[in-house]
């Protein structure tokens, strides 16, 4: 009841609770690093900046929120928490938060994902939770997905339906998302104000930020505490990027819609860009970006031009993720390496016009657990998949048919 209060709240501020502050004292404050020998390497005369969130236990931003959704669940009582992931960045960090706070956690994880990234499953299943490929026959709508498709990669609709779908079957068990909504949002502010704070530290502010995006989260946490800025007019130049993969281009080619947020249809119609919930991506490895649509929030803004998007192929975003790992010696996930060519490709137009940027960008989470991408991109064998126009032309034709009474 607690997140479904803040999911609606219209406060400018809500405490963090005591005992999640405790555990976040476990990594935050994450650090802000100026990429130095990366402005060396691309003799931009642009100064670029990034927010760590790889240093917290399961390696990304996600517990920000895991921690505290585990904790409401905790205080009212709630025995166990089912979920979905992609490429399992968000599962491993509630398995994290719950395993703190003592409860049960059950994560359906995407086939595709499941088979790429065997070591994220292990990190859940260390931390106490069960980890089950989906679709699965675990449920019923695993099972109808598995009759169509006996081969299907799955997709991050198809993971939430049956995680939902086994929350609403056991009285014990509540449901959890690690994006999308208002109270995710939320909750991953911390690290936007952090990272205003550590930015008066430098006697600096961005010019240009960029964040990777497949349901929000990182990017608005990020981000929403300077859009603030340009929103009051106290920056009205910021520019604000969201970077997605071609091969599911939600922000850059989906029309603007109300769709569900799931592919049975279970959860409440959400004001987006989609690429109706029936559509499943290609087997990118970047799993965390495989959503058919956005956070209703980030897709207001985009809609009245406060923020942009770009996206990108697989391969140039790995070629990117090399040459931040040969220069700063980071290894980013493959969600991250998508700002990353973003950032490039910025202080790259700097260099050319000689104009001197602060650019900044979200690294939302390490590439540890998907070096077999990593292997797959230097071993020449990484493809690049084109937009799938069939398949979502398919699937936006199963958009509901809505007339609200108020746009």
């Amino acid at each position: 009841m607690e997140l479904i209060k803040q999911e609606v709240s219209q406060e400018r501020w809500i405490p963090i609770p005591e005992e999640v502050r405790e555990i976040y004292r476990l990594w935050r404050p994450t650090p802000l690093y100026r990429a130095v020998r990366l402005e060396k390497a691309l003799k931009t005369p642009a100064k670029i900046y990034y927010k760590w969130e790889g240093v917290s236990p399961p390696g990304s931003h996600k517990p920000n929120t895991a921690v505290a959704q585990a904790y409401y669940n905790m205080e009212e009582g709630v025995a166990r928490m089912a979920t979905e992931t992609g490429a399992g960045q968000w599962g491993s960090a509630l398995a994290f938060g719950t395993c703190l706070f003592g409860l049960d956690c059950t994560i359906y994880m995407v086939r595709v994902s499941y088979e790429q990234k065997p070591y994220r499953r292990i990190l859940m299943e260390t931390w106490g939770a069960e980890c089950i490929p989906s679709p699965s026959k675990r449920t019923k709508f695993g099972k109808v997905m598995l009759k169509k498709d006996p081969k299907c990669p799955g997709s991050l609709g198809i993971a939430i339906s049956e995680a939902i779908e086994d929350a609403v079957t056991h009285e014990d068990t509540k449901y959890s998302l690690g994006s999308v909504l208002n109270h995710v949002l939320l909750h991953q502010t911390v690290v936007g104000l952090e990272c205003k704070k550590q930015f008066e530290m430098a006697g600096d502010y961005p010019d240009v930020m960029f964040g990777c995006v497949g349901g929000g989260s990182n990017f608005a946490g990020a981000c929403f505490p300077f859009i603030g800025d340009k929103l009051t007019g106290e920056k009205p130049d910021l520019r604000v990027v969201s970077c997605e993969p071609k091969a599911c281009p939600t922000l850059t080619k989906a029309p603007y819609a109300y769709d569900f947020g799931d592919t049975a249809k279970t959860t409440p119609l959400l004001k987006m860009y989609t690429l109706g919930h029936e559509f499943i991506p290609p087997p990118i490895h970047a799993g965390g970006l495989r959503y058919h649509g956005d956070a209703p929030l980030l897709c207001k803004l985009t809609k009245e031009g406060v923020m942009e998007a770009v996206a990108f192929h697989q391969t140039e975003v790995f070629k990117a993720a090399i040459t931040f790992a040969r220069t700063e010696g980071i290894v980013v996930a493959p969600e991250t390496a998508h700002c990353v060519k973003a950032v490039i490709d910025e202080a790259l137009r700097c260099k050319k016009t000689g104009k001197k940027k602060t650019i900044f960008f979200a690294n939302s989470g390490h590439g540890h657990f998907d070096l077999g991408a990593y292997d797959a991109y230097l071993a020449k064998k990484l493809v690049d998949y084109e937009y799938p126009a069939k398949s979502v032309k398919k699937a936006l034709a199963k958009l509901p048919k809505v007339k609200p009474k108020i746009e």
